[in-house]
């Protein structure tokens, strides 16, 4: 399948057009001029004729993007190469012999100008090696000036194959860069909006209940932290007390988990440190909480987390003794747009390389398994 058209190689097309019609007209001043060496000249006449014929077919085809595909490269080629092989019959051998050029002189690198913009160097090279192998097989005699054609020709097909792939490089760069603003844009949109709504409503609950005692003062104090996350979030900056996302910064992963640990959150951990880059060790953790979120929230009671380090991978379970999943409750909450398993757990840990396995049974509780490669492919 053709690559789909890019605006960089408009331009090339077009250059090729011109560079047809050019040589074409060259082609036609040097056939009036040895009009009286040639062997056959009416026949000569007869190939100007489909020249100029072809020149044009070409130059409505190649226009059309959609066209741009094998049987009309193959199809220009193999025309342009028969003229060339045409012409020691038309011209003759004896006027070869005294000088007089060959029929398709600088036309014949048309269909070599034309493969190289459609599929780069390789192919410009491959067209300009069977364009000049037909035009030295015309010759007699091989001398360096044929040899210089030979050579004038492949840097033809290689250079102007290069430029056509950092063009389509530069428009693969270029439609990245749109893309990324575009993403920028929607971002401020949707930041606007939540810095209007959720945000404003996080500050009303925080300032609200700071002074209040027990669990109005912990819901204060919850919706501070979420506040401050969201900001960096839609900010796109790292949240005061995160420390750098970098990867090559290790964590160990009991201290991240450690602060989920209460009465009624058991965790098990390795007597050694679990060591993560920080942005994995970060991520597990953020997912580790959303299911701890899910336990309180749906199951009530305790649940238990064990951190394993295997080596070449790190294991987080997370069990509760509530009533379990039902049969496809998942999948309803996903369409319903309550994307808590789907984003928070298993779409954090998908973007790790990792997994996610839930287990669950009808009054027998739910274990979660998160597990994360130690590095990331």
């Amino acid at each position: 399948m053709p690559s789909p058209p890019r605006g960089f190689e408009v331009p090339l097309w077009r250059a090729l057009t011109v560079f047809r019609l050019a040589s074409l007209a060259y082609v036609c001043v040097l056939a009036v001029r040895d009009a009286d060496r040639y062997a056959h000249p009416f026949a000569v006449g007869a190939l100007l004729l489909l020249m100029i014929a072809w020149t044009g077919a070409t130059t409505v085809a190649y226009a059309r993007p959609a066209w741009r595909r094998w049987p009309l490269l193959l199809a220009d080629l193999g025309v342009v190469i028969a003229i060339v092989l045409s012409t020691p019959w038309v011209v003759g051998r004896e006027a070869l012999g005294n000088g007089v050029p060959t029929l398709g002189v600088a036309w014949m690198a048309g269909p070599v100008l034309a493969w190289a913009v459609s599929g780069g160097r390789r192919r410009g090279t491959v067209a300009a090696l069977l364009v000049a192998g037909a035009d030295l097989a015309t010759r007699e005699r091989i001398g360096q000036s044929s040899f210089t054609g030979v050579i004038l020709m492949l840097l033809a097909g290689v250079v102007v194959g290069h430029v056509a792939r950092l063009a389509v490089a530069a428009e693969e760069r270029l439609q990245r860069a749109v893309e990324l603003e575009a993403a920028t844009r929607e971002r401020e949109r949707l930041a606007r909006g939540i810095h209007d709504s959720v945000l404003q409503v996080l500050a009303l609950v925080q300032r609200r209940g700071a002074d209040l005692p027990g669990e109005a003062g912990d819901l204060a104090r919850l919706a501070g932290e979420q506040e401050a996350a969201l900001r960096a979030l839609i900010s796109g900056t790292t949240p005061v007390g995160a420390g750098r996302l970098d990867d090559g910064d290790a964590v160990d992963l009991r201290a991240l988990l450690s602060r989920y640990a209460s009465t009624a959150v058991s965790l098990s951990a390795p007597a050694s440190p679990v060591p993560l880059p920080r942005q994995v060790a970060g991520e597990l953790a953020a997912a580790t909480s959303a299911a701890l979120d899910n336990v309180g929230r749906h199951a009530g009671g305790r649940a238990w987390v064990l951190i394993e380090d295997e080596g070449d991978s790190v294991t987080v379970s997370i069990r509760d003794e509530g009533p379990g999943i039902p049969d496809g409750r998942l999948a309803e909450a996903a369409a319903q747009g309550r994307l808590g398993v789907t984003l928070s757990i298993q779409g954090r840990v998908a973007d790790l390389g990792g997994t996610v396995r839930i287990m669950s049974a009808p009054e027998a509780g739910t274990e979660i398994e998160l597990v994360v490669p130690r590095a990331r492919g």
